[in-house]
């Protein structure tokens, strides 16, 4: 493995994790009249799909893929993407130790280095806010009637974070 080069424009460090989302809504708590009974529409389907993302809350700079399972092939898509969306940079993914991440199948492009988070510690990855944020703010109390539904509008719910909003999202006192 190479040794990663410090603090240079090409050099990026990205937190990774995956998350599921699906038609099965997040219920959650909302302002209504007191005195009425506020019920939100459930579809029972089973249906998902899961957004990989990586994101640097130093720079925020971020890249998403919408997958439909998480395992090794999946896993290497993903690498294989971002190796080519950042082609001119050295990436250090910090991720958590699922088994997928540390597979003996994982084919990692030259320009991606990878680090691992202690076991059981998903309060150290700051992707794990940027999920909280979708789900509060995009998916609760809604009724998605098809998975294209919610892939659009969590695609364009990502596409509109800024730089500016993922760096305050996704930022940590301890980098």
């Amino acid at each position: 493995m190479k040794p990663f080069i410090d603090a240079s424009p090409n050099n990026q460090v990205f937190f990774f994790d995956e998350s599921r989302f699906g038609l099965k809504p997040h219920i959650g708590r909302c302002w209504a009249q007191k005195g009425v009974m506020v019920q939100t529409p459930v579809n029972p389907g089973y249906q998902n799909f899961y957004i990989f993302s990586g994101v640097s809350p130093i720079t925020g700079d971020s890249f998403s893929l919408f997958l439909p399972s998480v395992n090794t092939q999946t896993m290497n898509i993903y690498l294989g993407e971002l190796s080519k969306a950042f082609t001119d940079c050295n990436i250090m993914l910090i991720m958590d130790q699922a088994g997928w991440h540390k597979s003996q199948r994982l084919q990692l492009p030259n320009n991606i280095q990878i680090k691992f988070l202690p076991p059981y510690s998903p309060e150290l990855n700051p992707v794990e806010r940027l999920w909280n944020w979708l789900k509060k703010h995009v998916c609760r109390n809604r009724l998605f009637e098809c998975e294209e539904t919610l892939m659009d509008v969590l695609a364009e719910n990502l596409r509109f974070l800024s730089p500016t909003r993922l760096t305050g999202l996704c930022g940590c006192s301890y980098l």
